[in-house]
């Protein structure tokens, strides 16, 4: 299972790759292995800004949809435009080309678990 040491995660499964003012947010490889063949995402929350730990979209999978958290309060600037045609990137790539949302980072990052952290959580 691949858990990036340069990333920050959290108990709800997303990822976070945090830099300066902006940052990329996704699901953990742990998290789009559960879900399987995901097949869609809805994320219409673009412009807006989300507070942490509330939704700001949903993934739809073969088995079932799921919620996305967010992990920080931020001002969602972009969804990833390849996913629209090709959401299947978040389950072969899931760090890489299948990032789901960048953000402007608002106020301090806190509770995000480390890498090592994060495998405990998951007992990998």
């Amino acid at each position: 299972m691949n858990i990036p040491e340069s990333l920050q995660y959290t108990k709800d499964h997303e990822w976070i790759k945090i830099d300066g003012k902006t940052a990329l947010i996704g699901i953990t490889d742990f998290a789009q292995g559960e879900l399987g063949d995901i097949v869609y995402l809805d994320i219409s929350t673009v412009g807006e800004e989300v507070k942490e730990h509330e939704v700001f979209g949903s993934v739809e999978a073969v088995k079932t949809v799921s919620d996305l958290f967010m992990p920080l309060t931020g001002k969602i600037l972009e969804v990833n435009p390849a996913l629209e045609a090709h959401p299947e990137k978040v389950n072969s790539d899931p760090y890489g080309e299948g990032w789901m949302i960048k953000i402007e980072v608002k106020g301090t990052p806190n509770g995000l678990l480390t890498a090592k952290e994060y495998r405990e959580l998951i007992g990998k």
